[in-house]
């Protein structure tokens, strides 16, 4: 089936076909404002934005010159101007518009850009910047292309999402000078408009690692709350690229903008940053002796979990953990502290662990947003939503919101939403982890009860444990 990407860029040949690369817009012969730098410090770029493809509608009466002026009047670094017509209701004449209107600002060309004329009409329309996407461009198109921006001093945000796309990157690198380069990565996959607010960290060292220590790389898309902006600032990027959440709420676009800039990086960024999402994991939980957790970890378990909640038969709180701690020195696993009540001496104990680096992360189990600590937000955690949550939709959409790159879907009934990248949890065993599997095509598994005797003691069935990671290899 053809995606949408593929479905924009073919109509895009037809439409210049039939009107050209000014899409019939009159197009001044020379510049009428100066080529300003392209995201030289830290800041957000708001756009200009009607529709999508993905949303529809998001803001059809828009008027490119006020809005390019009251996301100035936010603090945005750079204005984005999305020029495409069939699918975003943009123009050639919003970015002349809106060049007009910000005088003093950078303005970037945000379309499906496909040829090197399409970057002269952009210059002279008066964009300082234009996207060039590394997934519909070849290689050849793309070098002359940034090329043609660097020789009128416009800076090339280069798009990409694949190791493909680094390549790519690679080589417009060897030809045009880095100062003319800016890169993005999209949370947003175009192909099926899914959203990973993780998918710009797995590329950002690879990235600079192509272009260098300093290079400027923006996040862009999936950002639509100031606690999410703040998530994208603390994780290094240079910039970040907002449409939807700017273009609809103009109440929020300053704090959206100070959230990001003034974002410092903390604990769980550097936990996301490292972290890898290939192939499906699983996490073994509730372990209570250090025999189970060693076996969970020479056969491959991903995380190991501990439960530090009063009231629990796991719980192992005390005098249980100090007996595991001399085995967790040489375990390679995650190493999980869950919590039920963050204003327990069980919570406290168990964000000192993390805080000491003795424990990898808190999973905040069941626990709503707002009833967290800023303490503990800021140490490496994820949540855990449960049936007792409410609708899981609505509760794994809101942490979404929040900037929540993952979090556990727990649900006997298994009625999870597929929505967001999936971990699972709830009435997970040997006999029906590879249906599930299968079936939701999950990023991590978590199991406990499932894989212990009828007693339900936490004492694990070690031909269980293995059988299970059988099924996960």
């Amino acid at each position: 089936m053809t995606d949408i990407l593929t479905t924009i860029v073919e109509k895009r040949k037809e439409d210049i076909a039939r009107l050209g690369v000014t899409f019939g817009f009159k197009i001044p012969e020379k510049r009428q404002r100066p080529v300003h730098p392209f995201l030289m410090q830290k800041g957000v770029i708001l756009e200009v934005k009607r529709a999508s493809p993905s949303k529809g509608d998001i803001a059809p009466d828009l008027n490119a010159a006020e809005t390019a002026r009251s996301y100035a009047s936010a603090g945005a670094v750079a204005i984005s101007c999305l020029t495409e017509t069939n699918y975003f209701k943009g123009t050639l004449g919003d970015l002349m518009a809106v060049c007009e209107a910000v005088p003093d600002t950078a303005v970037l060309r945000k379309d499906f850009l496909i040829n090197e004329e399409e970057v002269e009409i952009a210059y002279r329309a008066g964009a300082d910047a234009v996207l060039l996407i590394a997934r519909i461009l070849e290689s050849d198109m793309m070098i002359k292309m940034a090329s043609v921006a660097a020789a009128h001093k416009m800076t090339s945000l280069v798009e990409v999402r694949s190791d493909e796309d680094i390549e790519k990157l690679r080589a417009v690198a060897a030809v045009v000078n880095h100062e003319f380069i800016v890169c993005g990565v999209n949370s947003r996959d175009l192909a099926t408009f899914k959203i990973d607010l993780l998918k710009p960290c797995a590329l950002l060292n690879k990235i600079r690692a192509v272009l260098s220590d300093d290079a400027r790389v923006i996040f862009e898309s999936g950002i639509r709350t100031p606690q999410a902006a703040n998530f994208a600032g603390s994780l290094g990027f240079t910039g970040m690229l907002l449409g939807e959440a700017a273009a609809k709420n103009p109440e929020l676009r300053s704090e959206l903008v100070k959230s990001f800039v003034e974002a410092e990086t903390n604990k769980n960024a550097e936990f996301w940053k490292a972290y890898n999402s290939a192939g499906t994991k699983i996490k073994i939980c509730g372990l209570t002796r250090a025999e189970d957790v060693l076996l969970a970890d020479s056969l491959g378990a991903a995380f190991v979990g501990f439960i530090f909640a009063a009231g629990f038969t796991r719980n192992v709180c005390g005098e249980r953990f100090e007996k595991i701690l001399p085995s967790l020195k040489t375990v390679k696993a995650k190493k999980v502290a869950v919590i039920t009540n963050p204003d327990s001496m069980e919570a406290e104990a168990a964000a000192r662990y993390v805080e000491d680096r003795t424990l990898d992360c808190l999973q905040l189990h069941g626990i709503p947003y707002e009833k967290v600590p800023q303490r503990f937000l800021e140490l490496p955690h994820y949540f855990a939503i449960t049936e007792k949550s409410g609708n899981l939709k609505e509760a794994a959409e809101k942490l979404f919101l929040m900037g929540e790159p993952r979090f556990l879907q727990d649900s006997k009934a298994q009625d999870y939403d597929t929505n967001h990248k999936l971990w699972l949890a709830g009435g997970i065993t040997p006999e029906n982890a590879a249906e599930l599997i299968q079936k939701y095509k999950p990023e991590l598994i978590d199991v406990s009860s499932g894989i212990e005797d009828a007693d339900k003691s936490g004492i694990k069935n070690h031909e269980k444990l293995k059988k299970i990671l059988e099924i996960i290899k």
